[in-house]
């Protein structure tokens, strides 16, 4: 699919990832409209884009907001927000409206945009859209907190199963999975730890993994890893 003239929904797209991806989008030539509850620095990213940018303040654990969103009916989208791993306490301590919290921004949420999306997107012709995983849903090892693991494993998984929407919707559905980005926020924290290990992955090496997405019509139901010591590989 070709990015120019395209509309596109970014959630998330106040800071870092989701500010990336929407910059990097708007370069391409689509109209971005971004999705988040941080106002300030979600009218930041609007004035660093420009006129092909749009806001509209969205809680993604709202459902109407989120069915607000979806009305702009994109052919492009974006399911960046999530997060919750910083927050304390986690699963088992945490109580259940917390830890379902943390299930309801990074899987339910992403789950009905999507569901939203589809039938729009066939009407239109096609469409894609990307789910940004994370290596806190991939292996076999303790993670800080589990519900946001499992909630990232599942996401990774679903998009593999929603390959199938190709041929049923004319909607691709990909998912990037990237190690620690080289954010404002990751660099600092980065710059706290006595060893910081490899190096961040570029922010553009994510973009770039988000543009390959959309551009090739062939990747449908398709992950691929961003890892800080290996080059980016599509796990399926």
């Amino acid at each position: 699919m070709e990015i120019k003239g395209k509309l596109a929904v970014v959630t998330g797209a106040a800071v870092g990832i989701g500010r990336g991806i929407a910059q990097r989008l708007a370069a391409e030539g689509a109209s971005v409209v971004l999705a988040d509850i941080d106002v300030a620095g979600a009218e930041e990213t609007r004035e660093l884009i420009g006129d092909a940018a749009r806001f509209v303040r969205t809680d993604m654990r709202d459902d109407d907001a989120v069915a607000e969103l979806m009305s702009y009916e994109p052919q492009i989208l974006v399911n960046n927000a999530g997060g919750g791993p910083e927050l304390r306490p986690c699963f088992p301590d945490a109580d259940v409206g917390r830890w379902t919290a943390s299930l309801d921004l990074n899987l339910r949420a992403p789950m009905l945009t999507t569901q939203l999306a589809l039938e729009p997107m066939r009407r239109a012709g096609g469409g894609v859209v990307i789910n940004l995983g994370s290596t806190a849903g991939l292996g076999f090892g303790p993670h800080v907190s589990p519900e946001y693991s499992a909630a990232k494993a599942a996401l990774i998984r679903l998009t593999a199963t929603l390959g199938v929407l190709r041929e049923s919707h004319q909607v691709r559905v990909n998912c990037v999975v990237p190690d620690w980005v080289a954010t404002e926020r990751g660099l600092a924290e980065q710059a706290e730890l006595s060893d910081p290990g490899p190096p961040l992955i570029p922010l553009e090496t994510l973009t770039d993994a988000v543009v390959n997405f959309i551009e090739d019509d062939s990747l449908a139901g398709r992950v691929i890893l961003l890892d800080r010591e290996q080059s980016p590989r599509l796990l399926g």
